[in-house]
């Protein structure tokens, strides 16, 4: 698969059509480190372990359906951007894909900054001590409340999504008394590689502000002549789960145009600019994510260049990635239920989770890999869809997989890469309980995230 290819959806990528599967593994005890966290590793006696502890002791200790997170590879990933992007950029981790307060610690010890977009993740934020002037405030419309928490608690700053938004900002900081940075988010008119629901740069979506017909610039104006406001920068984000550079280099080259504008119309020269994030992970062994290193370069190059035809001092740059840091760091530990084999098509393996723990291949007809983990197997491979327990047809885990053909009931597997978005966007669909997530390290495991109880969703319902 080339590097635009895209795991996510049909709407870009070369999909295979029904019927059409690539060959199953040489051998499906084998855990690829492309698609595994780094201290994953398969045992003497068959059974995988992470951080030194075995996925049976900790589905004994846990239970099932879990997310289990290596910390130590969320960490070496947060040090890889920061070291890949130097004293000179930012990078600030996107919550979106995965927050916690421990997660907020660890960026904080990292020396990460961070993206939040809605009052629920900055109080999370501020309640686990990052520091307010390294967080960013996104969101498309964002309440009141949410503007007056992150001016009050002094964020380091807010990117404007519309008009309206502009003028709500300056109103609320001029009353606190206060002066607040912020960027313009602009909408450049590409069309990233991507899903349609995750593509976000294209003028017919919600985010942002056109630069077509003048709509940035305007939006500029009216931020200059405005007390409350500082503008520090412009933001771009064109899309998420994207290989292709090719995308970030005609948004880099239009967003300096309107800085090259900027300086032209009102002799200010913006000192920093915000490419967002998005940049795509391995879910499958054919996917071909780039390093953080290669990014930078890439990313920097076409700042530097940009820059220097237009004859503008290059500002400081800023990278949001969230699934590229957490992302690969965390698998999904399931215990299979039923074994369904449909004679000439293929089996049905149900596990204790589902939809409700993993939204993604069922809105974006994601593509991940999976594993039996709690012993190996020489059994032929089995043509396998991995579904969940859930009252949908489209309760897909897994859609098209090999496994041991001896694989049973109480088995467990594993299904990596589910880091991000998939505690994130998990729901109650069924009255199911949403799963825990457990961080390991060096032969430890401790719940950073509670599973839900049958007393939090009767809490909750007033009756």
């Amino acid at each position: 698969m080339s590097r635009s290819a895209h795991p996510a959806g049909p709407r870009h990528a070369d999909v295979l059509p029904e019927g059409h599967y690539t060959a199953p593994a040489a051998d499906l005890n084998a855990l690829d480190p492309r698609v595994w966290a780094r201290t994953v590793a398969r045992g003497a006696d068959g059974v995988v372990s992470v951080g030194g502890i075995s996925v049976k002791e900790l589905a004994e200790e846990f239970g099932s359906p879990a997310y289990i997170l290596d910390e130590d590879d969320f960490r070496a990933r947060c040090r890889a951007w920061r070291e890949a992007f130097g004293a000179d950029a930012d990078v600030f981790y996107a919550g979106k894909a995965f927050l916690s307060r421990a997660v907020v610690r660890w960026l904080t010890e990292e020396g990460l900054n961070l993206d939040v977009c809605s009052g629920g993740e900055l109080v999370t934020a501020l309640a686990a001590g990052m520091p307010a002037e390294r967080i960013a405030l996104h969101g498309n419309n964002k309440s009141v409340d949410e503007i007056t928490r992150a001016v009050e608690a002094g964020v380091g700053r807010i990117v404007l999504d519309s008009f309206q938004e502009i003028v709500r900002v300056a109103h609320i900081a001029e009353r606190l008394g206060k002066r607040q940075r912020v960027q313009i988010r602009v909408t450049v008119g590409v069309e990233a590689h991507t899903h349609e629901f995750i593509a976000t740069a294209h003028e017919d979506q919600k985010f942002g502000i056109a630069l077509a017909g003048g709509q940035a610039a305007e939006a500029v104006r009216r931020v200059l002549r405005l007390d409350g406001l500082e503008l520090i920068g412009i933001h771009s984000h064109i899309g998420s789960q994207i290989f292709d550079m090719a995308g970030f280099e005609v948004s880099a080259r239009r967003v300096v145009q309107l800085l090259a504008e900027v300086r032209d119309e009102h002799g200010v020269e913006l000192p920093e600019i915000d490419l967002g994030g998005g940049l795509g992970i391995a879910y499958t062994p054919e996917d071909d994510p780039r390093e953080p290193h290669e990014i930078a370069q890439a990313l920097g190059d076409i700042v530097g260049r940009e820059c220097e035809a237009a004859g503008l001092a290059v500002p400081r740059l800023s990278v949001e990635p969230g699934r590229a840091i957490v992302g690969p760091t965390a698998f999904t530990l399931y215990e299979v239920g039923t074994v369904k084999e449909l004679t000439g098509l293929r089996t049905y393996v149900s596990v204790d989770g589902g939809m409700s723990d993993n939204i993604r291949t069922a809105l974006y007809d994601a593509d991940y890999t999976v594993a039996l983990v709690s012993r190996s197997s020489d059994a032929e491979p089995m043509l396998s869809r991995v579904v969940g327990k859930h009252c949908e047809s489209g309760d897909i885990v897994v859609r098209d997989a090999f496994l041991p053909a001896d694989l049973a009931p109480g088995d467990l597997l594993a299904v990596p890469a589910t880091g991000a978005y998939c505690r994130s966007m998990a729901s109650n669909y069924n009255h199911a309980l949403r799963p825990p997530v457990v961080a390991v390290k060096n032969g430890e495991a401790r719940v950073i995230v509670r599973r839900e109880t049958e007393e939090d969703l009767l809490r909750l319902d007033v009756g």
